[in-house]
């Protein structure tokens, strides 16, 4: 029965990188259809929403059924509550995607980025999808070494979104009320994006450590297992 149990508890993780990496190309996807106005590519993110959505309906179902079966205690069951916040972080992270994907399919056949702004989505793009790489990176080798570079890219893209919020309320900024729109939905979903990033680097780091701010530079790979 034992040997089911952690049998279980490795499904739960690679279901869990499973769903990352989907959200790695949807976000990847969905900030080059952004870039370009590429609606094609927008739909593709669109339309495979679904299956990050039904990936993370069948982990919430199978770590329910765990809690029901198996009935964990301690740090087994830290993992595997966790596992559903982690499940739902990253299916949001796919919703974003999704949002910036829509925001692009709007807006064609004109581009969604407004003009002055082009160079600052670009760089939140490519620093979101380093996120989810690094992300899905962390779930996979539990290397706590990777949360510190999640969290720089973080403390990156939450200063471009100040700079976005600072562009479109400037003097300078002569931008139409649907280019002000545009500009401050999408700052906000690729914010919204790494800060779920950070939440579910945060989970990670705590089952192994125990601590919620753990000092990452000197801890070795440590793998989530009972």
């Amino acid at each position: 029965m034992r040997e089911v149990f952690h049998q279980s508890l490795e499904d739960v993780q690679s279901r869990l990188v499973e769903i990352a990496e989907l959200v790695t190309v949807a976000i990847d996807k969905a900030t080059r259809a952004f870039s370009t106005s590429d609606v094609s590519l927008a739909e593709e993110v669109i339309e495979d929403d679904a299956i990050i959505d039904e990936k993370a309906v069948a982990l919430d179902e199978l770590a329910i059924e765990i809690l029901a079966r198996q009935q964990p205690v301690a740090r087994d069951l830290r993992i595997v509550v966790s596992a559903l916040r982690m499940s739902a972080s990253l299916e949001r992270m796919g919703d974003i995607a999704e949002h910036i994907a829509q925001l692009t399919r709007m807006r064609f056949p004109e581009r969604a980025i407004p003009k002055g702004l082009k160079s600052t989505f670009t760089k939140m793009g490519e620093l979101d999808v380093e996120v989810a790489r690094q992300l899905t990176e962390l779930l996979r080798t539990q290397d706590l070494a990777v949360t510190e570079r999640i969290r720089n890219a973080d403390d990156e893209i939450d200063d471009l979104h100040v700079s976005v919020f600072e562009k479109v309320l400037s003097d300078s900024w002569q931008g139409e009320a649907s280019a002000t729109v545009d500009a401050t939905l999408a700052s906000r979903y690729h914010e919204r994006f790494a800060d779920h990033a950070v939440s579910v680097a945060k989970k990670v780091a705590y089952l192994s450590t125990g601590d919620w701010t753990p000092a990452t530079d000197t801890l070795d790979v440590i793998q989530i297992q009972p």
